[in-house]
């Protein structure tokens, strides 16, 4: 009876958390969060500055471990896995990726080879194979190249493959972050304000990117953002939250009719 719950599962929901909370000190950051993504869809969590979003995706990536709560990923193969304490690269081996707030690129290598370092975790030859470089090992380098460059030609940055990543326009230094993502194959992609600096024609070329990626990719994308109109156009459901809690979700016009959320954040442009 359990592993049929744990198909059923596998099938409706990708990402679960229950009642995480998350303490520094005596400061409570989060208090009882529970989320759901389920498969195909696009997740906002929204909130003023403060109100813990970068924290949770802290704490469901494995760079924090929750005080309290569970987090179970579902995902496409293998058994549902409770990721709380995981280390980030296993996190990330699980098919769990995401981008930062602030951009995390390494700035002395080309943007190919940027990507390529998102392939490390879908690679298999060991330091034997790497120091005899037989026909197995030498295959599998050129794929990693070949799939990099794949993913660079998804987000449109391939003419720029072998520039140097801190010569990139800053909206390309996003989209790199995000073919960097997508190259350890996701199942969830998890986005930390890809649209942070970007003017309204980038910000629109960023969400149709995004909407390229979930139906070629067949990923669930759980994104942190403060444009309120590219969440409101993008997303299937939104989560809001404010002072570590979750008061309101729902669809975009279900939250946007909330009195509560209307109050605190979409009638405040501070908030917004």
């Amino acid at each position: 009876m359990a592993q049929n719950m744990n198909e059923l599962n596998n099938q409706n929901t990708v990402l679960s958390v229950r009642n995480v909370s998350m303490n520094f000190g005596g400061l409570r950051a989060l208090s009882e969060v529970d989320l759901d993504v389920h498969p195909g869809e696009v997740v906002a969590l929204i909130g003023p500055n403060g109100a813990g979003k970068t924290t949770f995706f802290n704490c469901i990536t494995g760079i924090y471990t929750p005080t309290e709560g569970v987090v179970t990923a579902y995902p496409k193969t293998g058994k549902p896995r409770r990721i709380n304490g995981m280390r980030t690269n296993l996190v990330c081996e699980l098919g769990m990726a995401r981008t930062f707030q602030n951009i995390r690129l390494f700035p002395s290598m080309t943007a190919l080879e940027n990507v390529m370092i998102g392939r490390h975790c879908r690679t298999k030859t060991g330091i034997l194979g790497a120091v005899l470089r037989g026909s197995g090992t030498r295959r599998e380098e050129q794929e990693v190249v070949d799939k990099s460059y794949e993913m660079l030609t998804k987000v449109g940055l391939e003419k720029l493959a072998n520039e140097y990543s801190r010569n990139l326009p800053y909206g390309a230094q996003r989209r790199l972050e995000i073919a960097r993502a997508l190259a350890t194959e996701p199942f969830l992609l998890l986005l930390d304000e890809p649209a942070a600096g970007m003017n309204p024609q980038e910000t629109e070329e960023l969400k149709q990117m995004v909407i390229r990626i979930r139906e070629e990719f067949k990923v669930s994308v759980l994104l942190i953002e403060h444009d309120m109109k590219m969440v409101m156009s993008l997303s299937d459901r939104i989560y809001v939250m404010e002072y570590g809690r979750i008061i309101s979700t729902g669809t975009p016009k279900e939250v946007s009719e909330d009195p509560q959320v209307i109050r605190a954040y979409l009638g405040e442009d501070d908030d917004a």
